[in-house]
C-alpha cells in the first residue's frame, strides 16, 4: 500500500500528488488531508479513476482509503 502525506497542503496539490501516486497501478493507497477541501476533491478524483473511498476522520485529519 502507496501512503501519501499531503496534510498542510491546499489544492490543488494533494489531488496532484495523488495522480502522480495511482500512476503506480497499486491496488491500494493511503491518502492523508487535513481540510475537508482536499478530502473531497481527492475523493471525488480518486472514484473518478474507479477506486473505492473510504474515510476516516481523526482530530481533523482524514485518511482516504483507495481501493480497486
Amino acid at each position: 500500500m502507496k501512503t501519501v502525506d499531503a496534510r498542510g497542503l491546499s489544492c490543488p496539490e494533494p489531488v496532484l500528488m495523488a495522480r502522480e501516486a495511482l500512476k503506480t497501478k497499486e491496488k491500494e493507497y493511503m491518502i492523508l488531508v487535513d481540510n475537508m477541501t482536499s478530502r473531497e476533491n481527492v475523493t471525488r478524483f480518486a472514484r473518478s479513476q474507479g477506486y473505492d473511498v473510504k474515510v476516516t476522520e481523526k482530530d481533523g485529519e482524514f485518511t482516504l482509503s483507495l481501493r480497486k
